[in-house]
């Protein structure tokens, strides 16, 4: 049985203007790129977002640009509302109950080493927010530590929590945590190894590599639901050779400039972020020519 809320998300990316500042026009145009590819719907305002680089005044409007291009397509709006202080993630998710997203999600508290009942505390006040299903968030590389598992599982048990998007290699974390809470959604967010997640029964994905190759994720979780594992695997190859690439130019800093390989100007990444190298454009150039990654593109 399918889960609420589950499928295929874009981890959104965020419009700037030359001087780094937040660009609707910008925001638009790479939006309706993204919402052009078959996907469940769009994850907005996260790490891919360069949120943790923004207001929350350009948060907001994000938000605002995102609904807009997303209304009537029947695609689901997930907020991302995870920011350190705790009455900016409630005005964020209020904002987003007030124009109409379906979900909201965050990271756990972050900028500082805070205790396990700090976190339980966040959570718990933001999902007495709003009435909005929340997806709490399993993500060590950006909080310096995992969560543990019986603090996993008491998230999960909150009013109004659905599901747990968990962007972590420790696949068997997982499995232990989907044996403990089975009714709960399950997301996974490592774009490059989300067939193994996959194998394990998670009920969808939400990454940055979805906003340019949306389509072949997709394709991918139609494979994995077929048990067509060969194309799984083959689709899972071009994702992991891509990334190859964003590793050698920077994740972000990459996936901009591969963007402009295909006609949309984003702008650049926000200050201090940059490319870590000077022919960023060039190197994903070559892999999205690649006759097997250019069909993929969802570009008329």
């Amino acid at each position: 049985m399918t889960k609420p809320l589950s499928g295929m998300y874009a981890a959104l990316m965020t419009g700037l203007n030359d001087q780094g500042e937040f660009d609707a026009e910008r925001q638009t145009n790479l939006t309706k790129y993204v919402l052009n590819q078959g996907l469940r719907g769009l994850y907005v305002g996260g790490s891919s977002g360069e949120s943790g680089l923004l207001e929350t005044p350009a948060l907001l409007e994000q938000q605002a640009v995102a609904a807009a291009c997303a209304k009537g397509t029947g695609q689901t709006l997930m907020a991302h509302v995870g920011t350190p202080a705790l009455a900016d993630a409630i005005r964020l998710a209020k904002n987003a109950k007030t124009l109409g997203y379906d979900a909201l999600s965050a990271l756990p508290p972050h900028s500082y080493p805070f205790s396990d009942e700090e976190i339980f505390s966040y959570y718990q006040a933001l999902s007495q927010a709003t009435d909005l299903p929340l997806i709490v968030y399993e993500i060590p590389i950006r909080t310096n530590r995992p969560l543990p598992l019986d603090l996993l599982v008491r998230l999960l048990d909150l009013p109004n929590v659905a599901g747990i998007k968990f962007t972590s290699a420790d696949i068997f974390k997982l499995s232990m945590l989907q044996r403990r809470r089975p009714d709960s959604t399950y997301f996974f967010g490592f774009d490059e190894i989300f067939l193994a997640a996959a194998g394990l029964g998670v009920d969808g994905g939400i990454g940055t590599t979805y906003n340019l190759l949306g389509k072949l994720y997709v394709a991918l979780d139609e494979a994995v639901n077929a048990g067509n594992l060969a194309r799984a695997r083959e689709l899972q190859d071009i994702s992991q050779r891509f990334v190859e690439v964003l590793l050698e130019t920077g994740v972000l800093p990459g996936m901009k400039a591969a963007f402009r390989v295909i006609g949309i100007d984003c702008g650049p990444t926000r200050a201090p972020m940059t490319a870590k190298v000077a022919d960023a454009e060039a190197r994903v150039k070559a892999f999205l020519d690649l006759p097997e990654v250019s069909p993929w593109l969802a570009v008329s």
